[in-house]
């Protein structure tokens, strides 16, 4: 093998070893899959056009360059989230059963722990990341931004402090939580609404993507009877014509635990994903993602 095409297989080798890295840092820090794999395939692009002579740590230099495209790209989504119609939620991400064997892991990119990123800035949300997602140092943090690692401290302090306050609880019961969102999800399709106020906690609110969608709550609704008013009829509005074949559903792993997926003449309509308190086994907070452009990956089967 000539000597040019050794060294460009092994660009290529380096790369890939390390592209799961950079998916998940991309998508924890954006939120999007669509995004984090844009984010992904713009690095492979500056990773081909580097002297990689100079390169001497691959994984450093790719996480690097995927944290700063992804925090230039989430400052420019900012705005774009905050126009959006009704509440943004994160694009949900199909994961492996694999993940239960690393519990820090499937946290990181709980449904809703994506939530209360979305409530970082942008700086704060990249360093609480690479901190405490992927036990990064501060010193190797401190360098991947070009900041001082005492500027960095001082950032996952006030990003650990704000998802402490917001997310108090982690490492739920897989067993309990599969269990309660297949019965959530049976209820919904039966439109039982007793079964459902049996299974939701008196303060539980739900928040519904549906980017403008007709019917689609444009603000959370909370208490368990409207939500339960909004799960049995509310739900249907938001689907359309095609929730007349609505009937099927199943469980499926996304962001680490199980969802519900409802299903209509063969086509992903909505992903729903329920967050059950430890205390109480009920069901505390509800998303719904209904915008069909976020749900193309759980629909292929996505990323292990």
């Amino acid at each position: 093998m000539p000597a040019a095409t050794e060294a460009e297989a092994m660009e290529v080798a380096d790369f890939e070893k390390h592209r799961e890295l950079m998916f998940g840092v991309a998508y924890r820090v954006l939120g999007s899959v669509a995004d984090a794999e844009d984010v992904v395939q713009e690095s492979w692009l500056r990773w081909s056009r580097v002297d990689h002579d100079w390169v001497v740590d691959p994984q450093s230099f790719l996480v690097q360059v995927v944290t700063r495209l992804s925090l230039d790209r989430l400052r420019r989504a900012k705005a774009r989230r905050e126009a959006y119609v009704g509440p943004w939620l994160p694009e949900p991400l199909p994961t492996g059963l694999e993940l239960e064997e690393g519990a820090e892991l499937a946290d990181s990119v709980s449904m809703a722990m994506m939530v209360v990123l979305e409530t970082l800035s942008p700086l704060e949300r990249v360093v609480f990341v690479l901190r405490e997602a992927f036990q990064f140092s501060f010193a190797e943090i401190a360098g991947i931004l070009g900041r001082s690692e005492t500027a960095v401290r001082q950032l996952a302090r006030r990003a650990r402090s704000h998802v402490r306050d917001r997310r108090l609880r982690f490492h739920q019961d897989r067993r309990v939580c599969r269990q309660v969102t297949e019965r959530f999800l049976a209820a919904c399709l039966g439109a039982d609404l007793d079964g459902l106020l049996n299974l939701l906690a008196p303060d539980v609110t739900v928040w519904v993507d549906g980017n403008g969608r007709r019917g689609a709550a444009k603000t959370p609704v909370q208490g368990a009877a409207k939500v339960s008013r909004l799960l049995v009829h509310g739900l249907r509005r938001v689907l359309g014509p095609q929730a007349a074949g609505l009937g099927g559903g199943t469980i499926a792993e996304v962001n680490g635990g199980p969802a519900a997926l409802i299903v209509a003449e063969g086509k992903l309509l909505a992903v729903l994903v329920v967050d059950v308190d430890r205390v109480s086994d009920r069901v505390s907070k509800v998303w719904i993602i209904a915008n069909e452009d976020k749900l193309g990956s759980v629909e292929e089967g996505g990323r292990a």
